[in-house]
């Protein structure tokens, strides 16, 4: 009886315009994913010397001081600048690259997800390197994205649902050393073309992609500064709906920048440098492991991306305890990592040289709505 007293009295008072209002808020559900993006994986012919034992070759240990970086993303990807054609082809380095199938076991041991594969290189080997480097990327439970293997590979539009978020990566290259496919197998490598990018979004919109993803093999070598054909492409993929555009090619560290748009902000990385490679040359020895983060607001649907953190990494080459090895050394770690005991003077001048190049134009632009905090010791 009392509880029917009390229902009758809220019943009551609710519907007395005179009463106290009850307001209800409801909090939004925020749901999240995170990205690494590192620049290009390359492979000169020293670094398979280096990783070569009796067994075969051994390339994870370049990667053991960042490989808890890698991991920690839901989602990590690079460029693979460089074709896998087997034993049957001679192993070799620039210009024309074959690089052992160990190579991209390391990558999947290290954390990466995705590897991206339209770019300068992807035809070293013609045809035949293109589809063999595919099939070895899938046989080690990797996605790729750039190249294909038939005509229903590339038409298919493949959305990646990370922790609901509908993301979806494409990826185009400026061309392939002027290596080139028979015509009717053109569609095999993506290539920047505006209207071939422009309908690849719109496709991926139709299929209900919420974060559009474009990596881009694009600009001047060894150049610190976007191009004009840079900057058009970026611009060019905003327009069409892009919300992260990551760039490659340069083999140095190019500025991001943040631009305002009816999609909302979008996260631009000109280039990421050079991850791992053989290339000693200031700018070229180091490069940069890029975090970023989209929310999605369940509520409303609306997708915000947001810089987490960028870390500055240094390719060490030389002598350690046992042999020599090529090492990537992340600006968190050089000081509690064993490595850093085989440093003389030049090494330590070089590494703390490239994080501080990395740092310095990575800062060069600020956006208030972006936090660009970097991971210091």
């Amino acid at each position: 009886m009392l509880n029917i007293i009390i229902l009758l009295f809220i019943i009551t008072t609710l519907s007395n315009s005179n009463s106290f209002g009850f307001n209800i808020i409801k909090e939004d559900s925020v749901t999240s994913a995170t990205f690494s993006f590192v620049g290009d994986l390359m492979c000169h012919s020293s670094q398979f010397n280096f990783a070569k034992n009796d067994s075969g070759f051994n390339f994870d240990p370049v990667y053991k001081y960042v490989k808890n970086y890698l991991s920690e993303s839901d989602l990590t990807i690079g460029n693979l600048e460089t074709v896998l054609g087997g034993d049957s082809v001679k192993y070799r380095g620039y210009p024309l690259f074959n690089t052992p199938d160990e190579y991209i076991s390391a990558l999947k041991n290290s954390g990466f997800d995705m590897l991206i594969t339209a770019n300068n290189h992807a035809l070293d080997l013609g045809q035949y390197g293109l589809e063999r480097t595919i099939k070895k990327i899938s046989e080690n439970g990797l996605m790729y994205s750039g190249t294909f293997i038939n005509e229903d590979d590339r038409d298919s539009i493949k959305i990646l649902n990370i922790n609901g978020i509908k993301t979806s990566i494409l990826s185009y290259t400026f061309g392939t050393n002027g290596n080139y496919l028979p015509k009717d197998n053109s569609y095999m490598i993506n290539r920047i073309e505006f209207e071939f990018i422009k309908e690849d979004i719109y496709l991926t919109q139709r299929k209900s992609a919420e974060l559009i993803i474009v990596y881009l093999h694009f600009g001047d070598e060894y150049s610190r500064t976007p191009n004009n054909y840079q900057n058009q492409v970026v611009d060019s993929c905003i327009k069409y709906g892009a919300n992260i555009i990551i760039g490659s090619h340069p083999h140095v560290v190019q500025t991001k920048k943040v631009f305002k748009s009816e999609n909302g902000n979008i996260f631009v990385a000109y280039s990421l440098g050079n991850f791992i490679s053989n290339q000693r040359g200031r700018y070229s020895n180091g490069g940069v492991i890029l975090k970023l983060k989209a929310e999605k607001n369940l509520n409303t649907n609306k997708i915000s991306v947001s810089l987490v953190d960028y870390l500055p990494t240094y390719v060490f080459k030389g002598k350690t305890k046992t042999k020599n090895e090529f090492i990537i050394v992340p600006n968190t770690y050089y000081l509690t990592s064993p490595v850093h005991q085989f440093f003389n003077d030049s090494t330590y001048t070089e590494m703390f040289e490239s994080f501080n190049d990395t740092k310095s134009i990575l800062t060069e632009v600020q956006n208030k709505q972006i936090s660009t905090k970097i991971l210091t010791k």
